[in-house]
């Protein structure tokens, strides 16, 4: 009868024209092989984050998706952001 709690990568996902990438972090309880619970996080990263303690699944997204145009893009709408 043992419990055991694990923490899995539920869901990435790419969305917007800056390809944020979304990240649902599940919470899983379990007891002898047999689901208990599970609980769900969610958070967004944008493409000038720090991913460097990010799941390597996520980094792997994040790299393959945040090209240098896109975090050019990005950081030229936020001091547009900034200046209005």
């Amino acid at each position: 009868m043992a419990i055991t709690k694990e923490t899995q990568i539920g869901k990435i996902e790419v969305v917007g024209k800056h390809k944020f990438v979304q990240v649902r972090t599940d919470t899983v309880v379990i007891e002898d092989n047999e689901e208990l619970s599970r609980k769900y996080h969610r958070h967004t990263l944008a493409p000038d984050a720090v991913i460097t303690d990010e799941h390597s699944e996520v980094q792997a997204v994040c790299n393959a998706v945040w090209t240098q145009d896109i975090k050019d893009d990005y950081a030229t709408f936020k001091a547009n952001q900034a200046n209005n």
